[in-house]
Order: C-alpha cells, then structure tokens, then sequence
C-alpha cells in the first residue's frame, strides 16, 4: 500500500510536468539548458532564504512563541520576494544573453521567443520548487507509519500532491505573465505575480485545514493559468481550432499528398 501511496502521489504531482518536459522541451537543447537554469536560480534563492532564515533564528529567542511565530511569517514573505527578485534577476541576464544565444545558434535571429523563455524558465522554477517542497513527504509514504492515526488527515500524502501539482503550474503561469510584464513594462502585473505569490504561500498557515489552503490555491492557480494563457498569445478561437484538430499547423503539418 506503501508503494502504490508514494508512486501515486508522485505521478501527481510531477506527472503533468514531466509531461509538459517530454514533448515541449526535451527535444531542444536550447531549452533544456534554459530549463536547467531556471532550475539552478530557483535553488539560489533557496540558499539565501536558508542563510537569512537560520542566522534570524539564532539570533532570536527560541523560547519566544510570538517571537518564532513572526520570524515564520517574515521567512516566508522574504522567501516569495527573493523568489520573485531571482526570476527578474534571470530574465535580465536571459535578456543579456541575448547576443551569446544568438552566435551558439549560429542565426540571424532570436532562436526561442520571450514567452517561450517564460515558459522554459517557469517550468525549472517549478520542477525544482516542488522536488523540494515534497520530496520528504514522498520519502516517509514509504514508512513505516500510518497517516491519520493520530487523528490528523488520512488524505496528507495525496493533498500535498496536489499541492505541490499546483505550485508546479503556478511557477509556469507566473514566469509567463512576470515575463511579458517586464518585457512591456507592465509593472501593475508583476505586482499581480508577486501578490498572488504571497497569497498562495499565506494561505498555507491555515493547515492542517487543507481545504482551506488548497482551494483558494487551485482558484488562483486556474486565474493565473487563463492569464498566462491569453498572455503568451492564446484566444478563444486558437483553443477551439486546437481541440477540434483544425489548427492550421496541425493541418498542414498532416497533410498528405494525394
């Protein structure tokens, strides 16, 4: 049962992503490289947070509740904006790059678009966000141990699957739309992005009330996917020719000769 807990949950919360790697990104040296950095920055604030948070802790009381209880909260907003600074910190430097891509490419123009690089980048953000958030709890589904014995939610191995699935996304959804934000100058939505980040991360001080956390969370999840959506170029009609196979390239991409 162990097993079947921990394979579960992890197709779950990876699943989509691997998914979205496989036949999106796998295929493109570019962006795999690309994937890998964003990747490698996710871990870079991860490493920050991690030294500011341990060194406050020390220097504090640790037998203040009050106290540890404001040093969690204060971990988490430094956390989301240090995220949120290394995402613009990357698309600076991805901006930057601009001319080395060019020369490895070796063509006249941009090989991978700006949304393409939100796309790629947010995935690496996502992918290394959650390995981290849920690679423990993956770890202990295997046991020994029972979930819930002690009261506590049976469902804890499969709700933090799904969050994790949602945080994955949301990485994604937010590097598109923080992206196109810097690239027009629209500061409005970058603030959008790094208030919906710390609403997503707030929200899980409600738990152990999973529903609700996740609820509020798969809410923002699906405004942030339909934003990103129209952002990177998406409408109505470009979906409905998508799911009815009529798309253009589809089209011309299968066509045989007669």
């Amino acid at each position: 049962m162990s097993g079947a807990v921990f394979f579960g949950c992890t197709f779950i919360a990876f699943g989509p992503a691997l998914s979205l790697f496989l036949f999106t990104i796998a295929r493109e040296p570019l962006r795999v490289i690309l994937l890998i950095g964003g990747a490698f920055f996710w871990l870079v604030s991860l490493l920050l947070s991690s030294v500011v948070w341990m060194v406050a802790v020390q220097l504090s009381d640790k037998n203040n509740a009050i106290m540890q209880k404001g040093l969690l909260i204060f971990g988490v907003i430094f956390s989301v904006l240090l995220q949120e600074l290394i995402r613009f910190g990357y698309y600076k430097l991805l901006k930057k790059a601009n001319e080395g891509l060019l020369a490895i490419t070796r063509e006249e123009i941009m090989p991978i678009s700006v949304q393409q690089l939100a796309y790629v980048s947010g995935l690496g953000f996502g992918i290394m966000s959650g390995a981290f958030s849920v690679v423990n709890i993956l770890a202990d589904s295997l046991g020994p141990g029972t979930v819930g014995i002690h009261g506590d939610s049976s469902h804890y191995f499969l709700l933090s699957a799904f969050m994790t699935l949602a945080i994955i996304l949301l990485h994604v959804f937010w590097g598109i739309v923080s992206f196109d934000a810097c690239e027009k100058s629209k500061w409005w939505a970058l603030a959008a992005v790094v208030l919906s980040h710390l609403v997503v991360s707030s929200v899980t001080f409600v738990n152990p009330q999973y529903e609700g956390s996740l609820i509020p969370v798969y809410i923002i999840t699906l405004t942030m996917g339909i934003w990103a959506f129209f952002t990177a170029g998406g409408s109505v009609r470009n979906l409905k020719l998508c799911v009815t196979c009529r798309d253009k390239d589809f089209l011309l991409a299968n066509q045989r000769p007669r």
